[in-house]
């Protein structure tokens, strides 16, 4: 574990005349996926939540903020250590984090069992939107399947005979089930990879002899690099390329003209048309010198949900109530726009269709095609008991 940041804005004396003696610092631990092949993804979260807190004077709700960051190593048993050392000996207020669907079920339960509110930059599990949903868990991002509904119901009508290709683990099948469930074509085939399979020649080939009128696949990482270049080689450009996290800010570095013109679901781009999402954005890359993606974006609003939650109860950390009151109110203005929360503390925000462009500097990031769904309510939530 390391001890990110413990900064004040102010002096020691103006801190105290302006906090309540009960709360003269919050602190926040991190669990993000921050070695391995997967860092990259964490890296961008780190990156967010951070430059948010600097942008607050080191400082959420008026209290300074001391950020403790631990790696999860994207894996379950290792996150749950490191939460639980976050808790007993950290004594944190909040967790920003995960990165991965299985982290994230691993660590919501014991977190917030001992009082600790989580607030997920990423993932959106089915079972906590749904029938494990709760009080003190906050998705900052967007249901799982959410993403892959956009393009399926975008898809409708413009391919009649789809291919669709992942890697075979359960996030892989969820993925596109939310594709199958606003999809009203043919799926012309189904199939699924090892998840680290890196060699495609006998998928792309299955793929030229089915013929599809387009392809969707969740490839994310190192998978999508190698698919996207992989699919250019094999001569298949004829056949639209549609998907959820296999082009993205992160992988777009490495794939570069490769992957121009493929297309994805997003709540969000970097070319969102928000005035909070222009400064964030400019800030980011001047900070980084690379384009943030999603990962970025929420953990970014995350930190300034936390800021307005905090400042509602006037720094009184121990007003349980009130700060969960307040952070489904999210009375903050989002990178995205109107954001709200719905009763499953899931967002309700609209989700785009992009597409993958060079910028006049060279570099490569998603654009917004079309919005095509309108704050959707996610599919489990009616089966969250939270009123």
């Amino acid at each position: 574990m390391k001890r990110i940041a413990t900064v004040s804005a102010f002096s020691a004396g103006l801190a105290l005349a302006a906090i309540p003696a009960w709360a003269e610092k919050v602190r926040v631990g991190v669990v993000l996926t921050l070695s391995g092949s997967a860092a990259v993804l964490g890296e961008q979260g780190h990156d967010g939540f951070l430059l948010a807190v600097e942008e607050l004077g080191g400082k959420l709700g008026g209290l300074d903020a001391e950020v403790v960051v631990v790696d999860d190593e994207q894996k379950p048993d290792v996150a749950v250590n490191r939460a639980r050392e976050l808790v007993e000996s950290q004594k944190v207020d909040f967790v920003m984090g995960a990165m991965y669907s299985n982290v994230q079920m691993a660590i919501t339960k014991p977190l917030t069992d001992a009082g600790v509110f989580v607030l997920s930059p990423n993932p959106g599990p089915s079972a906590l939107a749904g029938k494990d949903c709760n009080p003190n868990f906050f998705a900052v991002s967007y249901q799982n399947d959410q993403p892959d509904e956009v393009v399926g119901a975008y898809v409708t009508g413009k391919a009649d005979r789809v291919f669709l290709l992942a890697p075979n683990y359960q996030a892989g099948k969820d993925h596109l089930t939310g594709f199958k469930r606003t999809y009203e074509g043919e799926v012309v085939d189904e199939v699924y990879i090892p998840l680290d399979q890196m060699d495609y020649s006998a998928e792309l080939a299955q793929i030229a002899a089915a013929a599809p009128d387009a392809v969707y696949a969740f490839m994310p990482g190192g998978l999508g690099v190698n698919f996207v270049r992989q699919f250019r080689q094999a001569g298949l450009d004829s056949i639209p390329v549609y998907s959820t996290f296999t082009v993205d800010e992160v992988t777009l570095p490495a794939q570069k003209a490769d992957a121009v013109g493929f297309y994805s679901g997003s709540d969000w781009a970097p070319d969102l048309d928000t005035a909070k999402n222009k400064a964030f954005v400019a800030a980011y890359e001047a900070k980084f010198g690379k384009i943030p993606a999603s990962y970025a974006a929420h953990a970014y609003d995350a930190a300034y949900l936390l800021d307005s939650a905090i400042k509602a109860v006037g720094g009184d950390l121990a007003n349980k109530d009130g700060l969960r009151a307040a952070l489904k109110a999210a009375d903050f203005t989002s990178v995205r726009g109107d954001f709200t929360f719905g009763e499953n503390h899931f967002p309700l925000q609209d989700f785009y269709v992009t597409q993958v462009a060079e910028r006049p500097d060279g570099k490569f990031q998603t654009q917004i095609v079309e919005k095509v769904l309108e704050k959707p309510v996610d599919a489990y939530a009616a089966e969250c008991a939270m009123k």
